[in-house]
């Protein structure tokens, strides 16, 4: 991720700056602005404050303009520094070198003029208030390159796919029988009848009698049985089936390049007054 820092006058030329950061979509977390006070600086100039000269080593700000920006900031400038994605590094570099940041070259030679033994070459890529930190690696120091791969892990779960449901309901229909019903009727008949009275039984035929005869009738009763008929069984099968699996996975790898003396400087004489940015993720330790 390249990395921009610029020497401000003043916290508000440096907030301006800041705010116009914001318009090309540079985010807060990704802007700092730091004075002395906040810095944590005396007015020492021999004195190793290393806590804000830490921070600048973690954005790859050499040690020589690391000096240079405390000196600055000793003296009441204010500095800020920028992270930028690569689409954002051009954008970035013109707003600041349109912005009101003070040229640190012209600066530090004011100020070693006036008795600051600071350096006299450091490892800037540019001036003119902007600078990007170089990406040389100092000797002795080891940076680390991780190499990330990634690899396919192929789980399993459990999806709906649809089902049977089964219900059972009650209808009616109707029926049609026959059954033999057995009636009973009595009948009453008078016949006339002329014939003589036999002497003997002369005494029966005068007696009070009660003739009772029963009328029966079948009548249909209904009643009902169930019986199972049928029955619906429901059941799961599981099988199981094999899928193949095809993807992709990323796998980082670095290319190792020998430089040359001449490839290794930092800037050039056609650098003055340009902005360049540390072009390297700070995560990179290489």
């Amino acid at each position: 991720m390249p990395t921009f820092t610029a020497l401000f006058s003043s916290r508000a030329d440096a907030e301006q700056a800041q705010a116009e950061l914001g318009r090309l979509g540079i985010g807060v977390a990704d802007v700092s602005i730091h004075d002395q006070q906040s810095a944590g600086l005396s007015g020492d100039t021999n004195r190793n404050e290393g806590g804000f000269f830490d921070t600048l080593r973690d954005l790859f700000v050499p040690d020589e303009d690391s000096q240079t920006y405390g000196e600055g900031l000793r003296r009441g400038n204010s500095l800020l520094t920028v992270r930028a994605t690569e689409a954002q590094a051009d954008e970035v570099h013109r707003m600041l070198e349109n912005s009101r940041a003070i040229d640190v070259d012209e600066s530090a030679a004011s100020w070693r003029s006036q008795g600051w033994g600071g350096p006299t070459t450091g490892t800037r890529q540019a001036v003119g208030g902007m600078s990007g930190s170089a990406t040389s690696a100092t000797s002795g120091t080891e940076q680390v390159i991780p190499i990330v791969e990634e690899q396919l892990v192929v789980g399993k779960r459990e999806v709906n796919r649809g089902g049977v449901r089964v219900r059972s309901y009650v209808e009616e229909r109707p029926v049609h029988e026959e059954v033999r019903l057995r009636e009973e009727h009595v009948d009453v008949e008078r016949r006339p009848v002329n014939q003589p009275l036999q002497s003997a039984n002369i005494g029966d035929a005068f007696q009070e009698r009660t003739i009772e005869l029963t009328e029966t009738a079948e009548e249909a009763v209904v009643g009902k049985n169930a019986r199972v008929v049928e029955e619906v069984v429901v059941h799961k099968d599981v099988g199981e089936r094999v899928e193949q699996i095809d993807d992709t996975v990323r796998r980082t790898d670095v290319d190792v390049e020998r430089l040359t003396g001449t490839e290794r400087t930092t800037g050039t004489g056609s650098d003055r007054g340009a902005l360049f940015g540390n072009d390297r993720d700070p995560t990179d330790r290489r």
